[in-house]
């Protein structure tokens, strides 16, 4: 399906209307489209090292660091799996990102994500940035080590093919959300390493690590936590902050993709196919579907949304199964970042290319 018509888009705030260009390749010499839309709240990020032009580029509403990060995370930990405190008003079905560094395992859950998207943490004695775009559904954890620097991020405010840009605090370079690539500033080229994690119910991370941390908000108060401010996002016909084409066909845009890399290239599965299968060996990578999880982009109350399950995407590393880098997203994100990138769907192999 060929999607990207002028779309309302939903933000945080409410229904805004966008528009975005579609991708136009590597470009690097519209110094001065990149100083006349972005110097003046960019005074410190170096515009004339750039990977991407400057129209691919779109406010996605709030300002820079309008969507705050949160930089100085609080947790509970459960007591021989219960939830404690905060906590006990998470329902089991919903989504968190969980990681596990070390031995030291840690649950985000979404109902607070959804309101922050990014979290600087240090988990295991690894710096890193937990993240969550909902307009694509992806979840990605990076280490947030570069060059012997650890970076802290926050939101540009900025959207590309619809997915949150990031800054880091040290040189406000720009860093591309779904894969962790700078683009802009001085540390354009450089790529962030992702951290294993998974995107589990409540219910799963309180089966696997019955003594966990699970994330809580700074101010319970602060934002209405537990309601999706993207009612229906996830079942809608197209994507917002799209124009031009996409070809996500025969899937629809908002058709939920499973993206992994094997084989040095990234690989698409199709979750209905998934769900029908409940497990998939693809390329050395074992993929597994369990129901149990609320989706975060459903229902007003999150706890509601309607079951799209738990995945869980491990490669075998001598006797073990080790989780892979993975994320749940969106057919027309997928589709924006990897164009000629191989969906695997109940009509099999849809390749836009080798």
């Amino acid at each position: 399906m060929l999607v990207g018509s002028l779309a309302a888009a939903v933000s945080m705030f409410g229904i805004v209307t966008g528009a975005m260009a579609q991708s136009v390749g590597i470009a690097g010499g519209d110094l001065q489209s990149f100083e006349d839309r972005f110097s003046l709240a960019w005074p410190e990020t170096d515009f004339t090292q750039t990977a991407v032009a400057s129209d691919e580029f779109l406010s996605g509403g709030p300002s820079k660091d309008g969507i705050p990060s949160i930089d100085d995370p609080q947790f509970v930990r459960l007591k021989a799996g219960r939830t404690q405190g905060w906590t006990t008003r998470l329902d089991d079905r919903e989504a968190v990102i969980s990681i596990d560094i070390a031995g030291d395992a840690r649950a985000y859950p979404l109902r607070v994500l959804i309101w922050h998207e990014i979290v600087n943490d240090e988990v295991g004695s690894v710096p890193v940035s937990v993240t969550y775009c909902p307009l694509c559904n992806a979840s990605v954890v990076f280490d947030r080590r570069v060059d012997n620097r650890v970076l802290d991020f926050g939101t540009t405010g900025l959207l590309r093919h619809a997915d949150l840009v990031m800054y880091d605090r040290q040189t406000e370079s720009w860093w591309q959300q779904f894969t962790g690539e700078a683009l802009v500033g001085r540390l354009t080229g450089g790529k962030l390493r992702k951290v294993p994690s998974r995107l589990e119910s409540l219910a799963q991370f309180r089966k696997r690590y019955p003594d966990g941390l699970v994330l809580v908000p700074n101010d319970p108060r602060a934002r209405q936590y537990g309601i999706n401010p993207y009612e229906h996002y996830d079942t809608g016909g197209a994507p917002g902050f799209l124009t031009g084409e996409v070809d996500t066909g025969p899937l629809e845009p908002m058709d939920h993709v499973i993206v992994f890399e094997a084989g040095g290239k990234p690989n698409g599965v199709a979750l209905s196919y998934l769900q029908k299968a409940s497990r998939l060996e693809l390329n050395g990578v074992m993929l597994e579907w369990q129901a149990g999880q609320a989706s975060a982009l459903d229902a007003r109350n999150i706890a509601e949304g309607r079951d799209i399950g738990n995945v869980t995407v491990r490669r075998r590393v001598q006797s073990q199964w080790v989780d892979v880098p993975h994320q749940v997203t969106f057919a027309f994100a997928f589709r924006s970042f990897f164009p000629t990138g191989v969906i695997i769907s109940n009509q099999f192999d849809h390749g836009r290319g080798d």
